[in-house]
């Protein structure tokens, strides 16, 4: 493996629905590289340092105003993008 190779993904991540990817065409331009970058992020180690979790299976992350709510799935190697969404109260509600 050469030194710039990132590593094989542990997880594979996926958007939950349609919906989803319609919240991540809504995401301010000069953020977007963050966003992408911690959507993709959950592949290497879904529980980083700093990712909240809400219940169960359920985590946080923020990208400046903006939060990605994701499920990890450990036995199937899956992590699913629930939601992404400015913050807001109502982001957190359903979760």
């Amino acid at each position: 493996m050469m030194l710039n190779e990132r590593p094989e993904p542990v997880y594979e991540v996926k958007t939950a629905s349609r919906r989803v990817e319609r919240q991540l065409d809504k995401v301010d331009d000069e953020i977007y590289p963050k966003v992408a970058e911690a959507i993709e992020s959950p592949a290497d180690n879904p529980r980083p340092f700093g990712v909240k979790k809400l219940a169960g299976r359920v985590h946080r992350i923020r990208v400046g105003p903006y939060r990605i709510i994701y499920s990890i799935y450990d036995r199937e190697k899956v992590v699913v993008i629930d939601k992404v969404d400015r913050r807001k109260e109502r982001t957190h509600r359903q979760f």
